[in-house]
């Protein structure tokens, strides 16, 4: 709520990137528009070719509140989609939302308010993963545990203050339109990509554990292994094409896939001392569980180091098996230019 009513807050043009999100969409636009923010706001969902009921959730949810829209996104591709919403909205502050994400009750009057205190040109939270079953509650323990994700701030949390990247993010439209969006090649990691550019060009991240979204992690060890092989993969395309970027966090997957496997060979070829390798890993990720798994019900607690495992060795074997065509495609890229519409 604005404590001066004297003062006018910014307009806000929230933007969803949507493909098959029947079973959480219209949870995540009521939670947008149910904000406690009196400045303007509208919702644009950039639908992809959805094979559910997601349009048809869109529709119902653009007939029921004149603030939402839609616009179409032909490929699927998530930067497409963030770059036709952005290119559809009109305010000067701009949200991304996925559409399984669910903002707390004062996300956007948070951030408007953290921008215009720090003078960061993109402010973001915490990444609050929930589950429903014993699978995604395993799945959340892992994603917001130091174990499984290293120190990123916008999974586990921390001090506020200035940030490589951040979860989503809630942005000044002129940082967007100086760097000319997401680029559309970046499948996967257009987020950690978009953000360095914005702080190569002089622009603040801000990070602050006042801001936090629900996140719902994915239902089944497939969809896991795919998405962290994914975020590998495109991690090592930014690594390729910002050579500053690379980090030792980034590093440390990749690192324990190529250690295990070595350790694998020469347990079965030279020595048994080589399963030393992966054993002590197999041992940290069960130690490192318990923790993790406080005051969850035993079967998710036992998941955990399934969740661990394919979280760690699929983003490794992502990074390791990035090809280096995609980077070539990325340099011949050219970013669109993005601009308020009309």
């Amino acid at each position: 709520m604005n404590a001066n009513p004297d003062v006018r807050l910014p307009a806000v043009s929230v933007i969803m990137p949507v493909l098959n999100e029947e079973r959480h969409l219209r949870g995540a636009v009521e939670a947008i528009l149910a904000q406690e923010y009196d400045g303007e706001m509208e919702v644009v969902i950039a639908l992809g070719p959805s094979t559910d009921r997601t349009d048809e959730i869109a529709a119902q949810l653009v007939r029921e509140d004149p603030r939402v829209h839609t616009v179409p996104n032909p490929t699927g591709r998530t930067p497409a989609a963030l770059n036709a919403a952005i290119k559809a909205s009109r305010h000067p502050i701009v949200v991304r939302v996925d559409g399984h994400g669910m903002l707390s009750p004062n996300y956007i009057a948070t951030a408007v308010r953290l921008l215009q205190e720090t003078g960061a040109q993109n402010v973001g939270g915490i990444m609050h993963a929930e589950g429903e079953n014993n699978w995604e509650h395993a799945v959340a323990a892992a994603m917001t545990s130091k174990i499984g994700v290293g120190n990123a701030a916008f999974h586990t949390g921390g001090q506020a203050g200035p940030a490589e990247t951040v979860y989503l993010g809630v942005f000044r439209r002129e940082a967007l339109e100086q760097q000319g969006g997401y680029n559309e090649e970046f499948i996967r990691a257009q987020d950690w990509e978009l953000n360095f550019r914005i702080r190569e060009a002089g622009g603040l991240i801000w990070f602050s554990p006042e801001l936090k979204v629900s996140y719902r992690p994915r239902p089944s060890v497939r969809a896991l292994a795919k998405q962290y092989k994914d975020y590998g993969r495109w991690r090592h395309v930014v690594a390729r094409y910002h050579s500053g970027s690379i980090s030792l966090r980034s590093l440390a997957p990749p690192t324990a896939v190529c250690a295990i496997a070595a350790g694998i060979v020469v347990g079965a070829a030279l020595t048994p001392w080589g399963f030393v390798i992966p054993g002590g890993y197999l041992a940290a990720i069960v130690a490192g569980s318990v923790p993790a798994g406080k005051g969850l019900p035993l079967g998710a607690r036992l998941r955990i180091p399934l969740a661990l495992a394919t979280m760690h060795m699929s983003w490794g074997w992502g990074y390791l098996t990035s090809p280096r065509s995609l980077a070539k495609k990325v340099i011949a890229s050219r970013r669109p230019a993005v601009t308020t519409a009309g």
